[in-house]
């Protein structure tokens, strides 16, 4: 039996088609965070200064998904970076606890500034860069203070002026301050495909990618991200999916 010419015309498309590669893996897949957590993720909240770099801090940390920034620990409603009243520029965290602790995230804050520093950190000075440790019920308290009690212990000449409050309410930064290391580098934005505002808020990509830009992961990581941008620049794609 003949098959008709458009009939036949048709089948020759389809089976070109079936064998060109999938339209998907030339296109860049938002990322959200889209690994399923083992269990429901936890969140943590730390004030360690300018919350740029507290940022890229936690940003690399095995088991954290996502990262913002924000202002915490004041009574103004609806603060605003030129306007934030007696908050602290703080760093949210949202972890997997199958992956990482809130012990392992308090070990990173004490290592990652001066809490004997008195009205700021580093060269910046004022009240919004106090140190302070945000808790979430009575065993995170616990934690925290515990920890505190040990940082103390390295030295009695000074005293550690971190804080530990229960978190009240998180208000997020505004947009251009939310992986601020990562939106100036222009060439790592490029290869993710100049991911958009509201991706970069909630992509592990984009968090992980913000410690990098600070050069603030651990050498691993570090390692691991640059040998994916080689491995771009050799094939030519310019597209970042996970690192």
């Amino acid at each position: 039996m003949e098959v008709p010419s458009g009939s036949l015309f048709l089948l020759c498309f389809l089976l070109l088609f079936a064998t060109l590669p999938d339209p998907a893996a030339a296109v860049r897949i938002p990322d959200s965070g889209r690994r399923q957590p083992s269990q429901p993720l936890r969140v943590a909240v730390f004030a360690l200064g300018s919350f740029w770099r507290s940022e890229a801090v936690f940003g690399c940390l095995p088991g954290v998904v996502r990262t913002s920034v924000g202002y915490a620990g004041g009574s103004k409603t609806n603060p605003e970076y030129r306007n934030l009243g007696d908050h602290a520029e703080c760093v949210q965290v949202e972890y997997d606890p199958k992956l990482i602790q809130f012990k392992q995230l308090l070990d990173v804050f004490w290592a990652s500034h001066d809490p004997r520093q008195v009205f700021g950190q580093g060269p910046d000075v004022g009240n919004q860069y106090r140190s302070i440790i945000f808790t979430n019920g009575t065993l995170e308290a616990r934690l925290a203070a515990a920890s505190k009690e040990r940082e103390q212990t390295k030295s009695r000449s000074s005293i550690v002026t971190t804080q530990i409050q229960q978190l009240g309410t998180f208000y997020p930064a505004e947009s251009e301050h939310q992986k601020f290391e990562l939106k100036h580098n222009p060439f790592l934005l490029q290869l993710t495909g100049d991911m958009p505002e509201e991706e970069l808020l909630t992509s592990s990509l984009a968090a992980k990618l913000n410690g990098y830009a600070a050069e603030l992961c651990h050498s691993g990581i570090q390692k691991k991200i640059v040998a994916k941008i080689n491995e771009i620049r050799k094939n030519g794609w310019p597209i970042l999916r996970e690192v």
